[in-house]
């Protein structure tokens, strides 16, 4: 994976730290995926820090359905249709 660039900001630095725990959580090795191929991180961190009203942004990764919101990344359960928290 490539390295944010240094004048990044460390919130979305964080975030992409937490979905790449949350993805080993499932079993699913950081060398499997190319994480820029499924979500722009810095862009979805923007998305969220600047809504006023409770936001959700669901994506996919290699089948793990993935949820983040101002609270941080869940998994979706795709047995009940509710988010498990991790």
């Amino acid at each position: 994976m490539h390295s944010p660039p240094s004048d990044s900001s460390g919130g979305s630095n964080d975030l992409l730290v937490e979905i790449i725990e949350t993805l080993e959580t499932c079993g699913l090795e950081d060398d499997a995926y190319q994480l820029h191929d499924y979500v722009d991180v810095e862009a979805l961190e923007q998305l969220v820090a600047s809504s006023d009203e409770d936001i959700a942004v669901q994506f996919t990764v290699e089948g793990i359905q993935l949820t983040v919101t101002g609270d941080g990344v869940k998994i979706i359960d795709p047995e009940g249709g509710y988010e498990k928290d991790q």
